[in-house]
């Protein structure tokens, strides 16, 4: 999976590359158990500091999207769906509003969440 990271816009660059890997993983382009770049190649692949891949990294692991192992190296967990673990609506919500804010249509959004929920 190739990131596609803009500096030009206001979303911190860690933030970018956290949301398309958790795309990645909704699209299927990553599956469990694949490998994932060392920060530190990532970093270079990408042009960016290693400390900005790992924030990425550690929000990624906390969020339960990948795993860690010192010797396995970090790769795509499983992806459960489990109640207990879905985000409260107010964090559902805030991409909608962030849409709304930046001048996107009721139904630009509609079609933008209709294409990525079909993928």
């Amino acid at each position: 999976m190739l990131l596609q990271l803009d500096f030009t816009v206001e979303t911190p660059i860690y933030r970018q590359i956290h949301d398309q890997i958790v795309l990645g993983i909704a699209d299927r382009q990553l599956t469990a158990g694949e490998k994932l770049p060392t920060i530190r190649v990532l970093a270079n692949e990408t042009g960016v500091n290693a400390m900005t891949v790992n924030k990425a990294y550690q929000l990624l692991k906390q969020e339960g999207y990948i795993t860690t192992d010192r010797r396995g190296g970090t790769v795509v967990a499983e992806q459960k769906n489990k109640k207990h673990e879905r985000k409260t609506l107010a964090e559902l919500l805030l991409p909608a509003a962030s849409a709304k804010l930046a001048g996107m249509s009721r139904k630009e959004w509609l079609n933008l969440c209709r294409q990525a929920y079909d993928h």
